[in-house]
């Protein structure tokens, strides 16, 4: 794994400054049953693991707060005899070493020393309302420490959620963190590029999947940050299609959103493309548009902007291209006051990346849209859908012209806003007509 001390003390550090004085419990995730006595592989809490580093199961993070902070880890102890069957475990001592916390103990000694170290404070931050089982925990060990508590000796009276505090820390990457972005970046890119060279008519989207897969493995990322979506023909309407499993034909558009996650953070990029090699005169249209939509939003991407504002140039440039293809019909500014528009585009043109695909972080600010900075990871990805109605669409919809019936078309791109702009961590990845049929023809 990627394990920078510094970063995550200097993290902890600057946590302790944001909050009172207190002590804050923060638990990694759960490992979780997938079938019978088989689990769905791990994955750390991405709040726990940005304080720590630490990325094994059953473990815990408590800082004392204040003029004097501490860190102390909670994690499985070493059992030689457990590791036979199920891998190294770094065990307290090792622990505090290698990932820099003041003091480490075995999980089980966790409430022992949660009952200590309520006795004297008056505020407990930890995820409130996240999981029932934690909440119960941590609720009963402050009661058990008021019931004990005697001649003025402070216990805990308020219980407070830091995670807006942590996420709005994680908005904001530092060197590392971008780093390790640009190569997921890359490797995905690349992936991508594979998709395009590999698919071909007949083949199962799962076939093409694997491809993703097998580049992401081979080039040191252990799994993909999200579901992989790849979607053929009508699939490519679904949004969050994932059964991958149609054999695709000839004449289909191919529409992928995969990213691999790099020592936890995470890239993500959407590519649509013609598997036989050639897009179709409809095809093109649509692809040209949605590709014109994103560079429009790139414009608006630089620090001191709304976030809203790439969105609603998007937006301004897709309905003027369904107007122009006759399929809205009317002013731009009052389709797009009408939201006629959502018919074929009814997501948002992007949001935060970095140890979650939807990273963390508020989109407004006092009810606002919230201002860009550097430092920021945005994704943009613009898209069109045309699907036949529903019996319940709005009588506002419009009937789809055959020639666009069942076109799907989503591009999507990583951005790192920079002092004086954008850095597109996902340029490698062919995105104009010329260039995708160029890399596929090779």
């Amino acid at each position: 794994m990627h394990i920078q001390v510094e970063r995550h003390q200097a993290r902890r550090v600057a946590l302790n400054h944001q909050l009172q004085s207190g002590l804050l419990i923060l638990p990694t995730a759960r490992v979780q049953c997938r079938n019978y006595d088989n689990d769905f592989p791990f994955r750390y809490d991405s709040r726990f693991y940005y304080l720590t580093g630490f990325y094994e199961p059953e473990a815990v993070l408590v800082m004392q707060l204040g003029a004097d902070p501490k860190s102390t880890l909670f994690c499985q102890p070493k059992n030689e005899l457990r590791e036979i069957w199920e891998g190294f475990l770094f065990g307290p001592e090792a622990a505090r070493e290698v990932f820099g916390v003041n003091e480490a103990f075995a999980i089980d000694q966790l409430d022992s020393k949660l009952s200590e170290w309520m006795m004297g404070t008056e505020r407990v931050y930890f995820p409130v309302g996240f999981d029932a089982e934690w909440d119960a925990r941590i609720f009963k060990l402050a009661a058990q420490a008021t019931s004990r508590g005697r001649g003025g000796v402070d216990t805990p009276i308020e219980f407070i959620d830091a995670r807006a505090v942590i996420d709005e820390m994680r908005l904001l990457k530092d060197e590392s963190e971008i780093g390790l972005m640009r190569e997921a970046g890359r490797i995905s890119g690349e992936a991508h590029i594979r998709a395009m060279q590999t698919a071909k008519p007949g083949q199962f989207e799962y076939e093409v999947e694997a491809e993703l897969l097998y580049h992401f493995m081979k080039q040191g990322s252990r799994s993909p940050a999200y579901g992989s979506i790849v979607a053929s023909g009508h699939n490519a309407t679904c949004l969050h299609y994932h059964e991958n499993n149609r054999r695709m034909q000839a004449g289909d558009l191919l529409l992928i959103d995969a990213g691999c996650e790099l020592h936890g953070y995470a890239s993500d990029i959407t590519r649509t493309f013609p598997v036989s090699g050639k897009f179709s005169g409809p095809q093109k249209d649509i692809y040209e548009l949605v590709l014109a939509a994103m560079n429009a939003g790139f414009e608006k991407v630089r620090p001191g902007v709304p976030r809203m504002a790439y969105h609603d140039a998007a937006v301004r440039t897709l309905t003027q291209g369904l107007a122009d293809l006759k399929l809205l019909s009317g002013t731009v500014d009052g389709l797009i006051e009408q939201e006629a528009y959502k018919q074929f585009y009814m997501h948002g043109t992007g949001h935060w990346l970095g140890l979650d695909v939807h990273d963390a972080g508020r989109y407004k600010l006092n009810g606002e849209s919230r201002s860009l900075q550097a430092g920021m990871v945005l994704t943009v990805e613009p898209g069109l859908y045309f699907r036949p109605l529903l019996p319940d669409s709005p009588a506002s919809y419009v009937e789809v012209p055959e020639h666009f019936m069942h076109i799907g078309v989503r591009i999507e791109d990583d951005l790192l806003v920079t002092p004086d702009g954008y850095e597109n961590l996902t340029a490698l990845t062919p995105k104009t007509v010329a260039d995708i049929e160029a890399t596929m023809a090779r």
